[in-house]
């Protein structure tokens, strides 16, 4: 096969992706499907993107495993301690403001360790400050396109690895022991998980205070991606916090929207 016939019949796959399960292949690297597509490949023994049409034809439990596989985001709690650090400050501010009344968004929340550290974060800032009580005005949105993510999420078990990043003292305060680890209670009654493409549909329930999408859109072109930090800047609430991942940086309008907070750990915020 020639390298135009390989190209035309990647496109003319990833045609078929599209129109059998609705997931929006062109807004996503060339690259990146390649890559994804490939390990399905692999995994069903074909070589050539027709041979795995066909069998995406013929097996419709395949098209699961390739949408797992093209959405897979792997993650542990409290990762980039760093940008933990930086942030929590800012959100203490806020949430004592307005007094436990706030929401966050983890868009694209993997298998649920970033919004389950958002809510052991939250809860914290809460025990430091003595309103616990105000908890109950809180919430974290959890979401993400892949089944079983949010499978995963919901489940909420997770091995002793998953918390190398995250300080002990918090970890053993808001997570059982020993392994698997469960967010305890008041961390779980947070967190509120719920499919959302982020590409076709608007936020889960806007305004934020605050929203973690990080290492989500480097997998998308450049017009998606302007789309999704303008729609992320209108779903902020005035004074709301933006991050993203540290290799990711805001394109088009949306840097008229949105104000740079701290250029190391991509922290954005919407002005007042």
């Amino acid at each position: 096969m020639t390298p135009d016939e390989d190209e035309r019949a990647f496109r003319a796959l990833t045609q078929q992706i599209a129109t059998a399960r609705g997931f929006s292949c062109e807004a996503y690297k060339d690259k990146c499907l390649k890559r994804r597509i490939a390990v399905r490949m692999r995994a069903c023994g074909v070589h050539t993107y027709d041979a795995y049409a066909t069998r995406l034809t013929q097996d419709a439990k395949e098209y699961e495993h390739l949408l797992d596989a093209l959405t897979i985001n792997v993650t542990k709690f409290y990762r980039n301690a760093e940008t933990w650090d930086a942030v929590r400050p800012m959100v203490t501010a806020s949430w004592k403001e307005r007094e436990g009344q706030y929401t966050a968004w983890s868009a694209g929340c993997a298998s649920g360790e970033e919004p389950y550290t958002i809510a052991a974060l939250l809860a914290d800032i809460a025990r430091v400050a003595g309103m616990e009580a105000q908890l109950g005005r809180t919430r974290v949105d959890a979401s993400d396109i892949d089944r079983a993510s949010l499978e995963r999420t919901a489940a909420a078990q997770y091995p002793e690895s998953a918390f190398v990043e995250m300080p002990k003292a918090m970890a053993d305060r808001y997570f059982t022991k020993p392994a698997p680890r469960q967010p305890v209670p008041l961390i779980k009654n947070l967190v509120h998980a719920a499919r959302n493409d982020l590409l076709k549909e608007r936020a889960p329930r806007p305004p934020y205070d605050l929203i973690f999408c990080r290492n989500v859109v480097i997998y998308f072109d450049r017009p998606s991606q302007e789309k999704l930090f303008v729609r992320f800047a209108e779903s902020l609430r005035p004074g709301g916090l933006l991050v993203l991942g540290k290799v990711e940086t805001l394109f088009g309008d949306s840097r008229q929207l949105l104000e740079l907070e701290d250029p190391r750990e991509r922290i954005y915020r919407r002005p007042l």
